[in-house]
């Protein structure tokens, strides 16, 4: 069966997971630092995980100038970029019902090379995305470091992407009320920061590390 757009952007198991708002799609990216970009390269499947950042109607990518992979799908090959979060395991009363909650998101689309003259306001919001208020506190990127960066950017379209979501408990008991039943969160949290040995002495983390300490939501 030759799959259409309208396969590939509907749920056929579980379709009240789905969600249909853009702002819930923007949510599901915002809250995630690594996606997957997957495409097809002479024949072969490909897919490599990435960091990435939603910038209004884009997501944003950025690798090197020498990944062909890179350049194959910066040249327009249909792409698919993936991203998905465990919240929790949902534990049942028999394994069959067992679960999880989670957060996912699939774009499909065509990717553009981002152009000279949009490309460093690009590599900023990527980097503001990843770690807000870094780019302000070092040097900026060589010439020599541009001339080795492909940036990317993935057009977020209507009707070219899926959201689903479980944030539900384990319902009713099923086989075995006597069995314990429930939801155990799982959180990504972000530690404290460690510093190079080397260095100098009396050197503070600046802000934007310091802000990095906590949970993420």
């Amino acid at each position: 069966m030759t799959m259409t757009t309208d396969h590939l952007t509907t749920l056929h198991r579980k379709p009240d997971r789905g969600r249909t708002d853009r702002a819930e799609l923007d949510a599901v990216l915002d809250a995630m630092l690594v996606g997957t970009l997957a495409t097809v390269v002479d024949g072969e499947p490909w897919a490599v995980p990435m960091l990435y950042a939603r910038h209004g109607d884009h997501i944003l990518l950025h690798g090197s100038t020498g990944a062909g992979a890179l350049r194959h799908v910066g040249a327009g090959a249909p792409a698919a970029f993936t991203v998905a979060r465990i919240d929790g395991v949902v534990l049942a009363d028999h394994l069959f019902d067992h679960s999880a909650n989670y957060r996912s998101a699939v774009v499909r689309g065509n990717l553009e090379v981002v152009g000279e003259d949009e490309e460093w306001d690009a590599l900023i919001a990527l980097s503001e995305r990843l770690v807000p208020g870094r780019p302000a506190e070092v040097v900026d990127m060589t010439r020599k470091d541009r001339a080795a960066t492909l940036t990317l950017r993935l057009p977020i379209r209507d009707g070219r992407w899926i959201v689903k979501v479980r944030d539900a408990g384990a319902g009713p008991a099923g086989r075995d009320p006597s069995a314990w039943r429930g939801v155990v969160p799982l959180a990504e949290v972000w530690g404290d920061p460690v510093p190079e040995t080397d260095l100098a002495p009396g050197v503070e983390a600046p802000a934007s590390v310091q802000g990095l300490r906590g949970a993420r939501s």
